[in-house]
């Protein structure tokens, strides 16, 4: 890796120098004897750096079901004791964690990008977001989990609490492209509100996972509460379902529909995000260059292997040559890099899996009719999953690009000649999870964002304005998925409502010598009174 540089697509001229750490000096033996102290496993599972296709870590402990069923044990056996912590005791653990990450973040950094290929800016953009949900439930639990009074079936007489259980121990499906905001993130709102978690992340990108549990641990979660299991999806992932109370899973949509069917045959509950083939809006008023930066980044981050990211670009007709003119001059500029330090622009590709589908997309593309105004080919100057930035114009639906879901460094660009045109088209989709608006007038652009069939919507920015908004629902509509994180809906999922109903004098029922008849009599007298009251 220290020969590589950084490069200036189209050019081969470096421009930033590279980092002075290797693979080597990161991910030691002693490190991975650190980080698996504890993980059930009976075999011995083997990860790479895309940034090179060479081992990363050769001794991961590999789970068998029946290593996950003793995880399983594990945590039920620890998830007592943790539920019966006062819910502010456990906020506190991750208020510490909080800190804990921001200071020790040069470590997690080294390791996302050495598991995931993408730059360092975008492994920080991980840090960024598991913070700020920490520091959200570590202040909000308290109130999204305190006991809530309503109105009884007879006011003064009936008393009714509602509470919120745990619901014991949650399965986590973590995958490989967000390996820290998309294990730790996730397992958050699970912690705090008294589960246990048991987790499979991906074997390529496990020690992110590994190492959150670490710290995890040292802000004071009991060690026992988190369980990672490691391992091929298809032999430990239906073992995580198998033994869960709650699942939670991100990755594909085919791969979602097998979780839900799964956990619906145990009548446990599920959330899943899942695919995108998101759009974004251009709209004739739109400040170019603002627009042109949030393409960039909204198509290009971690090399396109974003649910969120956009693969489907709307431009207004009147300002589709100005802005595809900057759009690909930026886009043909961007730095490609494999340094662990920051200057690049974007990284690579997380396997040669990706490589191909992303290959097979623009050159299928291509054959049939669609010009490459920038990109458009693989870079193994740089690395072997290398693939440059792509935009793609004259798409047609037959082509594979215009309705699957890439998950690469490609954007397909569409001109439209009004707004309404422009939603229709942007909805024409199974998938449903994010979708971005660009203009000046911001009552229009949130008109607009009702219309789109999206879990969340940016206004003048790409997806980490809703993605970083961790107070409200995130999540998608469709073949998108089920379920929301962040917010009261990220936090309640991962629990039971249960109604304590306190009857106080005089029962539900004919008493101090009623008749039956004159108990009706009395309550349909009471049930007008109530509602001439407006009681609800």
């Amino acid at each position: 890796m220290t020969d590589s540089h950084i490069t200036q697509d189209g050019t081969g001229n470096p421009v930033a120098p590279e980092g002075t750490r290797t693979a080597a000096d990161v991910v030691t033996p002693e490190l991975i004897t650190r980080l698996t102290r504890g993980v059930v496993g009976s075999g011995t599972a083997v990860s790479h750096t895309p940034f090179t296709g060479e081992v990363l870590a050769s001794a991961l402990p590999e789970s068998t079901p029946e290593d996950v069923a003793t995880a399983f044990e594990n945590a039920r056996a620890a998830q007592r004791a943790w539920a019966a912590t006062p819910v502010r005791r456990r906020a506190a653990v991750l208020l510490r964690f909080h800190d804990l990450l921001l200071s020790r973040q040069p470590e997690i950094l080294d390791l996302i990008q050495l598991e995931t290929g993408k730059t360092r800016l975008h492994a920080q953009e991980e840090v960024q977001g598991v913070a700020i949900v920490a520091r959200h439930y570590g202040r909000k639990a308290p109130a999204y989990l305190r006991p809530k009074g309503h109105l009884g079936a007879v006011p003064t007489l009936t008393k009714v609490t509602e509470l919120r259980q745990p619901r014991g121990v949650v399965g986590l499906i973590a995958p490989w492209n967000y390996p820290l905001q998309l294990s730790v993130g996730d397992a958050i709102p699970a912690f705090v509100a008294g589960n246990a978690v048991v987790m499979k992340p991906d074997t390529e990108t496990a020690l992110s996972a590994l190492w959150a549990r670490e710290l995890m641990v040292e802000a004071g979660l009991p060690a026992g509460v988190w369980q990672i299991v490691i391992g091929d999806g298809p032999v430990v992932g239906p073992a995580v379902v198998e033994g869960a109370d709650y699942v939670s899973f991100t990755g594909s949509t085919r791969t979602g529909r097998e979780v839900a069917r799964a956990a619906a045959a145990r009548l446990v509950g599920c959330s899943l995000e899942l695919g995108g083939k998101n759009a974004m809006l251009v709209l004739h008023d739109a400040d170019l260059d603002r627009a042109v930066d949030g393409a960039v980044r909204g198509s290009f981050a971690s090399a396109g292997q974003l649910c969120i990211s956009m693969e489907r670009l709307y431009v207004h007709e009147s300002i589709a040559d100005t802005f595809l003119e900057r759009f690909a001059a930026r886009t043909k500029a961007m730095r490609l890099g494999t340094a662990l330090a920051y200057g690049a622009e974007m990284g690579s590709l997380v396997s040669e899996r990706q490589l191909e589908t992303v290959t097979r997309h623009v050159d299928e593309a291509v054959a049939k009719g669609a010009t490459v105004l920038a990109g458009g080919r693989p870079r193994p100057d740089i690395g072997p999953y290398f693939y440059e930035p792509t935009i793609l114009d004259g798409v047609e639906s037959p082509m594979a690009v215009c309705t699957e879901e890439t998950f690469g460094p490609v954007v397909s660009v569409y001109r439209f000649g009004d707004e309404d045109e422009a939603i229709v088209r942007a909805n024409a989709t199974a998938y449903g999870l994010n979708a971005s608006v660009w203009t000046k007038d911001a009552r229009r652009g949130r008109a607009i964002a009702a219309r789109l069939r999206a879990g969340t919507v940016n206004l003048n920015e790409s997806y980490a304005a809703a993605f970083g908004s961790v107070a409200s629902p995130m999540g998608g509509m469709g073949d998108s998925g089920l379920g929301r994180r962040h917010g009261s809906e990220g936090i309640l999922r991962f629990t039971e409502p249960q109604t304590v109903a306190q009857q106080r004098l005089m029962p539900l029922g004919p008493a101090f010598g009623m008749t039956d008849e004159k108990y009706a009599d009395f309550m349909t007298r009471s049930l007008r009174a109530l509602k001439a009251l407006r009681l609800r």
